[in-house]
């Protein structure tokens, strides 16, 4: 299998255009049409991984976290970023990293942490924006119906749990063509008049080329009139975080032993447990801080995430309770949901789950 296979299918569950601006997910170093034997999947492409991807005989690591965030100017092995690339194209080894696109899809990281804490009724917690666009287009009322299965067949018409969704009006449509004009409908220099209808359909800003291609293929005009229109709207599926109920309320102190076991840390630093019982939990996978005013507008009894500094403890104002439960131990899970997902959908490719602890951080 080429690994462009695989990068698709991976981007066809986390688009790469859904990260973040600083984000450097994708394809770190090798080929999309390279021949795969096999993928270690892990959070942090360490020199460690890449020999394990070595002893396995397989040459595609995927990670969570990319090995390189900014430009490298120089690659002579002065620390452990350039170890490791060295190491991985020395030995035709493809690193590949899905990121923050897999924090921002609504089945990625944070999904995986409200699957393991039992939470149910789950939303994201602060949805993108900017990231919709709404097509507008005319077509001759007897060729609507296939334009629109056009449309929906190419990924547009979702709106949250609905598929196929539009709007049309109906309406008079003239045109006049050109000497060197081809038109379905009239003749050369002459004004035309016809019943159109306006099809408006809502797309993800990723799918505009395919969206646009399958409107020119299934549309009957020489030249197609349409627009595309940037909507504010939030996009509820994509974006920051994620926000759920316990199935029934749990006292706090109970709730904080649970949330040990089940996301496997030895330590949750915690906030004063101003609640004395839990029912809504707000979450986010790695470093979470920027997300607490989110949380506490949702309503939420205390936020789960990593990497929250000593003063920003103190913004929880008596309000919420914060549980940091550690960067690592918060992703930890992303490893398994990449092996679900990819066992699935390939069930013959040799996968494994990575055997070595990247997390640098120990307790004693």
């Amino acid at each position: 299998m080429q690994l462009k296979e695989i990068i698709q299918f991976l981007e066809e569950k986390a688009p790469s255009s859904l990260q973040e601006s600083y984000d450097n997910s994708g394809l770190i170093c090798g080929h999309p049409s390279m021949e795969i034997k096999g993928a270690i999947i892990c959070l942090d492409s360490t020199e460690d991984v890449i020999d394990e991807a070595i002893r396995h005989g397989y040459n595609l690591v995927i990670a969570h976290h990319p090995i390189v965030f900014s430009g490298l100017k120089k690659i002579n092995g002065k620390n452990y970023i350039e170890r490791t690339i060295i190491k991985a194209i020395k030995n035709d080894i493809a690193i590949y990293a899905i990121h923050t696109n897999l924090d921002n899809v609504i089945h990625g990281v944070n999904a995986k942490i409200a699957e393991k804490i039992g939470l149910i009724n789950c939303r994201i917690l602060s949805p993108m924006k900017n990231k919709l666009l709404k097509l507008s287009t005319y077509v001759p009322h007897e060729h609507a119906e296939k334009v629109k299965e056009a449309l929906f067949n190419a990924g547009a018409g979702h709106i949250g749990n609905y598929s196929e969704c539009s709007f049309s009006t109906t309406g008079e449509g003239t045109f006049k063509g050109g000497d060197s004009s081809n038109p379905v409908y009239g003749e050369k220099n002459v004004r035309f008049k016809g019943h159109e209808s306006k099809i408006e359909v809502i797309l993800e800003s990723h799918k505009q080329h395919q969206v646009f291609k399958a409107l020119q293929e299934a549309h009957p005009y020489e030249e197609v009139a349409y627009e595309f229109i940037a909507l504010a709207n939030n996009w509820q599926e994509v974006g920051a975080g994620m926000i759920g109920d316990l199935p029934s309320e749990m006292d706090t102190a109970e709730f904080l032993k649970s949330l040990k076991t089940k996301m496997k840390t030895d330590c949750i630093r915690h906030t004063n447990m101003v609640n004395k019982s839990i029912k809504k939990v707000a979450v986010c996978g790695g470093a979470g801080s920027f997300l607490l005013e989110e949380a506490k507008r949702a309503g939420a009894d205390i936020f789960i995430t990593g990497d929250f500094k000593y003063h920003q403890f103190f913004d929880a104002d008596g309000s919420i309770i914060i549980a940091d439960i550690g960067h690592y131990e918060s992703e930890q899970y992303t490893i398994e949901l990449l092996g679900d997902w990819l066992s699935e959908k390939f069930p013959t490719f040799a996968l494994r789950l990575t055997e070595i602890n990247t997390n640098p951080i120990n307790y004693i």
